[in-house]
C-alpha cells in the first residue's frame, strides 16, 4: 500500500516536473541539480533504527568490523608504547637532575605553566565549539522541518531525469558544487530555482560549519593528548620533589599527623595559623625563617623582578607588600565571589572564590613557606603559606595537596589539584557540582582585599 502511494506521488511530481522543465534538458544537468537536494535530505534524515540482533551479529563479524577492531587494537598498542617511552624518558630526566634542586624547581614551574596553558586552550576551544554546534543543530533542524519540500523538489528532478541519481552517496561538499554548477548552467527552472538556492545556502553553511568544527575538534583532541602527557610528567616531578623533601625531613609523616591533631583544636583560621607556627616544629621553623629574612632587595626602590627567575632561591624574591599587580590566580577559573560580598550564608566573603574545571592544576601565586597542608573543618583541604612580612595566603577547596609543612615553594610551583566537585562546604558555588577554589590573603591575622595583588587582566580573565 505504501509503495503504491509513493509511486502515485512520484508520478504526480514527475508530471509536474515535465511541465516545469524543457523537454530537451540534458539528464546529466538535471542530475547535478538533484544531487545537493538529496544530500541535504540525507543530512536532515533521522538516525537509522538499531539493527536486529542477527543482523547486528553479522555486522560485527563483517570484514570491515574486524578491520576496525584491529585498527583500534593497534591504536591502543601505540598509545601504550608511547606511554612506556614517556615513563622511561621521565626516569632518565629525573635521574639526570639528581639532587639539583634548582633544575627540579625550574622543571616543575615550566611544566605547571604548560599544563595551565593547555587547560586555557582547551577551555577556549570548548567555548568556541558551543555556538558552532548550536548553529549546526539549527541548520539540521531547519532542513528536517522542510523535509517534505526537499522530497518534493528532489522527486521532481529525479523523475525528470528518468533515473535515480546517486546523490545520497555524495559528500555534502560535492553535492553543493553540483548544485551551484547546475544553477550556473541554467538547469534549474525559475519555479525550482528559489527553492534550490535556499537549500544551497543552508547546505553551504552546513559544509563550512562542519569544516570549522572538524578543525576545532582536531586541535582540541591534540591539546587533550598533550595535557595528559604534561600531567604525567608533572606528577613524576612532583613525586620526586616530595621524595627529596621527605629524605631531608625524616620525621615528615609524624609532623603531618601532629598537624592534623593540632588543627582539630583550632576554632578558626587565625588560631590554626598561630597553633601551627608555635606548636609544630616544621611550621615554626618556616615562620621563624620568614620573619628573619627581612624584605628582599629592591632596584631603584622597585621590586627586583629578575630575582623571580632564580629557581634555587630559598626565600621570597619580592616582598609581598611590593608585589601588587604581579600575582596570577592559583587556578584557571572564573571568579564567582568577590572579597567583601555575600558569602551565600548570611556572612561577608573574606576572600575570593574561583569556579574551576575538574582536575585543574593549582599553583602558588607567590613565594612562601607552607605552614599548614591538610583538612580543616568546612574548608576541606587547606593550604596556608607564610609569605613573609606578616602576610599569609590561604588556599582551600582542592582535592589533593602535593606539598608538605615546612616546605618553601616558588611562584607558579604546582601545589595541589582540584577534584570533580566542590570540596568547600562553607563556600557555596552557583553550580554545586563544580569545583571551587577559595583564596584569602591576611595581614597580621586580618583578611585583606586581594584585588590589588592580581595582574591587571586577571580580573577580566575567564580561563576555565
Amino acid at each position: 500500500m505504501q509503495h503504491k502511494r509513493d509511486t502515485a506521488s512520484d508520478s504526480h511530481l514527475g508530471t509536474a516536473c515535465r511541465r516545469w522543465l524543457p523537454a530537451s534538458l540534458p539528464v546529466s544537468i538535471i542530475m547535478l541539480a538533484a544531487a545537493p537536494l538529496a544530500a541535504a535530505y540525507a543530512q536532515a534524515a533521522p538516525p537509522a533504527q538499531p539493527a536486529p540482533a542477527a543482523q547486528q551479529a553479522a555486522t560485527e563479524t563483517s570484514p570491515d568490523a574486524i578491520k576496525q577492531r584491529e585498527q583500534e587494537l593497534e591504536a591502543a598498542r601505540e598509545q601504550q608504547r608511547k606511554a612506556t617511552e614517556l615513563q622511561e624518558k621521565l626516569k632518565a630526566d629525573i635521574a639526570a637532575m639528581g639532587q639539583d634542586r634548582s633544575k627540579l624547581n625550574q622543571q616543575l614551574i615550566d611544566i605547571a605553566g604548560q599544563v595551565r596553558g593547555v587547560e586555557t586552550r582547551i577551555a577556549d576551544a570548548e567555548a568556541r565549539l558551543q555556538p558552532l554546534d548550536g548553529r549546526e543543530r539549527d541548520i539540521r533542524g531547519s532542513l528536517d522541518s522542510r523535509r517534505s519540500e526537499v522530497i518534493e523538489v528532489l522527486a521532481a528532478l529525479q523523475r525528470a531525469g528518468r533515473r535515480t541519481p546517486p546523490a545520497l552517496l555524495v559528500r555534502p561538499e560535492d553535492a553543493l558544487q553540483s548544485l551551484r554548477t547546475a544553477m550556473l548552467l541554467g538547469a534549474v527552472v525559475p519555479e525550482l530555482r528559489v527553492r534550490a538556492e535556499k537549500l544551497a545556502a543552508d547546505l553551504g553553511e552546513l559544509v563550512a560549519l562542519r569544516k570549522t568544527i572538524s578543525t576545532e575538534r582536531d586541535a582540541l583532541a591534540a591539546d587533550r593528548d598533550k595535557l595528559k602527557e604534561d600531567q604525567t610528567r608533572l606528577a613524576a616531578l612532583v613525586d620526586e620533589r616530595q621524595r627529596q623533601q621527605s629524605a631531608a625531613e625524616k620525621d615528615m609523616e609524624a609532623e603531618g599527623t601532629r598537624a592534623i591533631a593540632l588543627s582539630k583544636q583550632a576554632a578558626d583560621l587565625q588560631s590554626l595559623i598561630a597553633k601551627m607556627e608555635q606548636d609544630l616544629k616544621s611550621a615554626a621553623k618556616a615562620a621563624a625563617t620568614a620573619s628573619l629574612q627581612g624584605a628582599p632587595a629592591t632596584v631603584n626602590g622597585k621590586p627586583n623582578l629578575g630575582a623571580l627567575k632564580d629557581p634555587a632561591r630559598m626565600s621570597p624574591a619580592v616582598a609581598f607588600a611590593s608585589a601588587k599587580g604581579l600575582f596570577s590566580y592559583p587556578v584557571n577559573g572564573t571568579k564567582i565571589r568577590e572579597f567583601g560580598g555575600s558569602d551565600g550564608a548570611g556572612g561577608v566573603q573574606k576572600g575570593i572564590s574561583l569556579a574551576a574545571k575538574p582536575g585543574a592544576q593549582v599553583t602558588t601565586p607567590c613565594d612562601g613557606w607552607v605552614v599548614y597542608a591538610g583538612p580543616f573543618r568546612s574548608y576541606g583541604q587547606l593550604l596556608i603559606l607564610n609569605a613573609g612580612g606578616g602576610y599569609h595566603v590561604l588556599i582551600a577547596g582542592m582535592e589533593r595537596i602535593s606539598v608538605n609543612i615546612g616546605q618553601f615553594v616558588l611562584t607558579g610551583e604546582p601545589v595541589a589539584t582540584m577534584g570533580s566537585t566542590s570540596q568547600v562546604a562553607s563556600i557555596l558555588a552557583t553550580n554545586a557540582s563544580q569545583p571551587v577554589l577559595y583564596v584569602e590573603f591576611r595581614k597580621d591575622g586580618t583578611p585583606i582585599d586581594p584585588g590589588p595583588w592580581w595582574t591587571a587582566n586577571e580580573g577580566e580573565k575567564v580561563r576555565g
